[in-house]
């Protein structure tokens, strides 16, 4: 994920949820090196924020789960309705625990998550502070409570293609806003497809295996973070493991997984465009890619690399999305085949992949 560039536009107003005084200090610090962001109320519970939410004018919010008097996931229905199209980001401890609250909140309405560093606090927490400041300043100049300015015209180019190759694999990369989309695709294409769904979405480790006991639950098929070396098999979805590039190699005829600690693209490690290029490396003209919201461009060079191999792609639009960056920069290339609202994407997979 590349860091969005300054702009003329106004400060993105944030709001910091938190009941350590000293880590809202940090995070408010964090934050307030970017001219893009103005600091304009702060909280040391959900109680206190959703008072302060009624008083003042919020873009972005982040906010902690575990607070005295009203935690982060009593918060965030009671704030949203409040303020509906505030931007809420997560920010918490990487416990299983708090993993699988964040993913619950994703599911009601948070935009995205970031996690706190497990030892060391945030002294020093350079790749806290670097994901923490894109993701407030992507989501506050997306959406927020305020009109922001205009949104970039439609990409008109969309390559009609005509293959007729059934696909052998479903490729699926997102990041920020795509776990609910995921859950809703693979809740859509369950019993419909056979072939086998490989999935790189943005996440830490222990968000990976709790997101695929999610994605089983939805879509009904046997989903598990992806191992090295195992077959791919029909009928079988697999997530790329937090912390690993999750990519397609052979042993012998078989496809099979391949797991690496390559360095990260995008700033990213799972990244979508090693999933993709060696998918098409492996799967030739008989891939299927899907790029959900996200920021930055991770996923366009894998999806070039995909349509040049004869395989087909296409993207979540711009309504639809969390932040239109990923697809966006997917939808680009002039090579995608369709610009989709997330509902539509199952039924544009399904009839392709039948």
């Amino acid at each position: 994920m590349t860091e969005p560039a300054a702009s003329a536009a106004p400060p993105i107003r944030v709001m910091v949820v938190d009941d350590s005084a000293i880590v809202r200090g940090l995070i408010i610090q964090m934050l307030e090196k970017k001219p893009d962001i103005q600091i304009v109320a702060r909280a040391a519970n959900g109680e206190v924020a959703v008072a302060e939410l009624g008083r003042t004018e919020v873009d972005v919010i982040v906010l902690d789960l575990e607070m005295p008097v009203m935690d982060g996931m009593t918060a965030l229905p009671v704030l949203l309705a409040k303020r509906p199209g505030v931007q809420i980001v997560v920010a918490s401890t990487l416990s299983r625990r708090n993993a699988r609250i964040s993913l619950e909140a994703l599911q009601q309405g948070a935009a995205d998550y970031v996690p706190k560093p497990e030892t060391g606090g945030l002294v020093n927490a350079e790749e806290f502070e670097r994901e923490l400041v894109s993701k407030v300043i992507a989501l506050g100049r997306r959406g927020g409570a305020r009109v922001q300015t205009p949104s970039r015209p439609p990409v008109a180019a969309v390559a009609r293609r005509t293959s007729t190759v059934r696909p052998g694999i479903i490729a699926i990369g997102g990041s920020t806003g795509a776990p609910p989309v995921l859950l809703q695709l693979m809740a859509g294409l369950k019993e419909a497809v056979t072939q086998p769904i490989i999935i790189t979405q943005h996440m830490p480790a222990t968000f990976t295996a709790l997101l695929a006991e999610q994605l089983e639950r939805a879509g009904g098929r046997p989903c598990a973070e992806g191992r090295d070396g195992e077959p791919i098999l029909a009928g079988r979805a697999y997530v790329a493991p937090g912390g690993f590039h999750m990519t397609v190699g052979r042993s012998g005829v078989t496809p099979v997984i391949r797991l690496n600690q390559d360095a990260p693209e995008h700033f990213c490690r799972p990244a979508v465009d090693p999933m993709l290029r060696s998918a098409a490396e492996v799967y030739g003209n008989r891939v299927l890619a899907v790029i959900l919201t996200g920021m930055g461009a991770d996923g366009a060079e894998g999806c070039r690399i995909t349509a040049q191999a004869g395989g087909r792609f296409a993207v979540q639009d711009e309504a639809s999305s969390a932040v239109w960056g990923m697809p966006g920069a997917a939808a680009k290339t002039g090579l995608a085949e369709a610009i989709l609202p997330a509902q539509s994407i199952a039924n544009w997979i399904k009839e392709i992949a039948k």
